[in-house]
């Protein structure tokens, strides 16, 4: 399947729902991982609902990173909450799968998403809540430019509980600097 775009080990693209038998087992095998900050689906149904918001809704964009070797997919990223006119911004959320966890493929895919975010999608502002025990999430935010905004309590509903979170966030104008100062 054609990438949108491609790094060195890995290329993101879109979800289908012929992604479904692969999405789900991979899910089931990570969710030891994922517990207690993300629950991705682990059903057909469940997939096929979760897909079809991703790939139907204008306020969404949802991408696979996908292995370049075999073509596995290694995580997900979705851009939800995009919001055009004045604010142009969008809040991301993202998941490792098990077997690619540790091996610095997330933080590749991400690089490809903010890119495709800040350019085919023309926003200005990317933004990322995370629980603050979710030293992963917090560590793949900081590798790729965000900056710590803020603290916001019981922000989101997860695992039968508001939980805090931690507010990250990345402009196109921090991106531009933060390229320009790398070697």
């Amino acid at each position: 399947m054609r990438h949108l775009a491609e790094g060195p080990r890995v290329g993101i693209r879109h979800f289908t729902l012929d992604d479904g038998p692969e999405f789900v087992a991979r899910a089931r095998e990570s969710r030891d991982l994922h517990r207690p900050w993300l629950f991705p689906p682990t059903t057909p149904v469940a997939y096929a609902t979760y897909a079809g918001r991703l790939i139907e809704d204008p306020t969404k964009a949802g991408f696979l990173v996908c292995e370049r070797d075999g073509g596995a997919i290694a995580g997900f990223i979705n851009i939800n909450n995009i919001v055009e006119g004045a604010f142009q911004c969008g809040a991301l959320g993202y998941g490792a799968f098990a077997h690619a966890a540790g091996r610095g493929l997330m933080g590749e895919g991400l690089e490809l998403v903010v890119e495709h975010a800040f350019t085919a999608l023309g926003l200005h502002r990317l933004e990322i809540n995370v629980q603050p025990g979710n030293a992963a999430s917090i560590a793949l935010a900081r590798h790729c430019g965000f900056r710590l905004e803020g603290f916001s309590p019981d922000f989101l509903f997860i695992d039968g509980a508001w939980r805090d979170h931690e507010r990250w966030a990345l402009t196109t104008r921090m991106r531009s600097d933060d390229l320009a100062n790398r070697p």
